[in-house]
């Protein structure tokens, strides 16, 4: 792919750290803070990120695993988080050529309708199996997730944007 002009290219990413910032990701989901309904869901965040940027090593498989894992936590219908990441990785990997082209800012605007959709599902499936409707207020962390998105997207980026060697006569 060729670069848009005044990106740095980027070092390759070390798979460890993406098994680190997932499993963060997941235990902050899973800290017991109550069931607010507008806080925002880190592992999402995470994982459409990388399923972005990475999409070789962060798949559909990883999302649904993930997404259960969380079912499990949270004791909710099996499956409902699941669906939720799965579908968020689906779409976010279909749009990711298109995607990449664009600055951190209008990337959380085009990933805005993905994260209240992700939402949206769960909703939808939590209401389905006799749950109760929590009003307007789920898309709130759609938004904050939207908000958090440049931030994410700064701070995972940063171990890839640093020089290999220091070089003056290194054209990249």
């Amino acid at each position: 792919m060729i670069m848009p002009r005044g990106q740095q290219l980027l070092l390759p990413v070390n798979p460890l750290f993406i098994v680190f910032t997932l499993l963060l990701a997941l235990f902050i989901n899973m800290l017991p803070l109550g069931r607010i309904i507008w806080l925002p869901d880190w592992l999402m965040v995470l994982l459409a990120f990388w399923s972005l940027n990475q999409p070789q090593r962060v798949g559909l498989g990883i999302a649904f695993a993930l997404g259960l894992i969380m079912d499990v936590d949270r004791g909710s219908l099996l499956g409902q988080h699941a669906m939720a990441y799965t579908l968020l990785v689906f779409v976010t990997g279909w749009m990711s050529r298109r995607l990449l082209w664009f600055s951190s800012p209008i990337q959380a605007l085009h990933l805005l309708p993905l994260f209240a959709l992700a939402h949206g599902v769960q909703v939808l499936l939590r209401v389905a199996a006799g749950g109760i409707f929590p009003g307007p207020w789920f898309l709130l962390a759609a938004v904050i997730e939207t908000l958090l998105w440049p931030i994410v997207s700064v701070l995972l980026l940063a171990p890839q944007r640093r020089a290999p060697d220091s070089d003056e006569n290194r054209p990249l």
